[in-house]
């Protein structure tokens, strides 16, 4: 929606004013780009970058472009004409990447296939068909990894009570496959039982998951969204575990 929004503003000439002669700084773009983006956008970071005279806006999850004079957005990933290097791809993984290990585990529910060896987490949704479809082929077809699952409620108002009842069931991870792989939904939750939704979804806002799947590596890397058997293993291929 921003994306969109920002280019709206593009088409429609707003970024096109003029600035003074004062010499550019990262301070100086920031304060005359970030009014331009639209009401509540926030600009992290301006970074000059060593291609193209651009300066990279950092806002959210999210990179842009500029010049020196803030005159001119670009939206969009630039390449390596040469390599064909997708250098916008590799700040994305970079600035997106977070640390496995500070996961708070124990918010997830955990299954181990095989030995175990290969570590991935996966921030679901009950009402996710990508989710269900994710599940019900890749993992399923993938052998020795250990599988955290973040319950992520952010669909509608049952995924909470949906995760809730998963989540108290005398087996979460039978619950939860029964209710992903099948459709059999758990009993409702005893009472006093909780689960850790509030916990779950300020993590995932913390950490920028604007949908489901989303799946993080051992090196802190993800994938957002659903990817196949092959894919999947091919990413696991390359981390170090």
């Amino acid at each position: 929606m921003r994306k969109s929004k920002i280019a709206l503003l593009l088409l429609s000439g707003l970024m096109m004013s003029c600035v003074g002669a004062e010499t550019p700084t990262e301070a100086n773009i920031k304060k005359l780009i970030e009014p331009r983006l639209g009401e509540g956008a926030k600009v992290d970071s301006i970074k000059e970058t060593p291609y193209g005279g651009l300066y990279e806006i950092r806002t959210g999850g999210d990179i842009l472009y500029t010049d020196k004079t803030a005159q001119y957005l670009i939206v969009g990933h630039v390449f390596n004409a040469k390599t064909s290097q997708d250098l916008t791809k590799e700040r994305l993984d970079e600035i997106n990447r977070i640390k496995f290990s500070d996961l708070p585990l124990e918010a997830a529910t955990k299954v181990v296939k095989g030995d175990g060896k290969r570590v991935i987490a996966v921030f679901e949704d009950p009402n996710c068909g990508y989710c269900k479809r994710f599940r019900q082929t890749t993992l399923k077809a993938v052998d020795n990894v250990t599988i955290y699952t973040f319950m992520y409620n952010i669909l509608s108002e049952d995924s909470i009570a949906k995760s809730k009842n998963i989540w108290c069931a005398a087996d979460r991870n039978k619950a939860w496959d029964d209710w992903m792989l099948n459709g059999k939904a758990a009993p409702a939750a005893p009472a006093g039982c909780t689960a850790p939704h509030e916990k779950v979804l300020a993590l995932g806002q913390k950490l920028r998951v604007n949908g489901t799947p989303a799946i993080f590596f051992a090196d802190g890397s993800r994938i957002p969204g659903a990817i196949d058997a092959k894919a999947l293993e091919a990413k696991l291929a390359t981390i170090k575990q």
